[in-house]
């Protein structure tokens, strides 16, 4: 494997690490102060959707 597509492989790890983790942050914290227990899953699907789309602006889609 060459450097970059080492670089790119982390990259794309830490997009789809960090866009979790953070949205289910801000789900988990949304439950808590409404006292409910489903943010969390919207939170989960917003990270995964929103690193998903990040990683296809960067490494996916063909530049015009």
């Amino acid at each position: 494997m060459s450097s970059s597509e080492e670089s790119a492989f982390w990259t794309i790890l830490s997009y789809l690490i960090a866009g979790l983790i953070l949205w289910c942050g801000i789900g988990l914290l949304v439950d808590h102060f409404l006292k409910t227990n489903f943010f969390v899953l919207i939170g989960m699907a917003i990270g995964l959707g929103s690193s998903l789309y990040l990683i296809w602006v960067r490494f996916i889609r063909i530049e015009r």
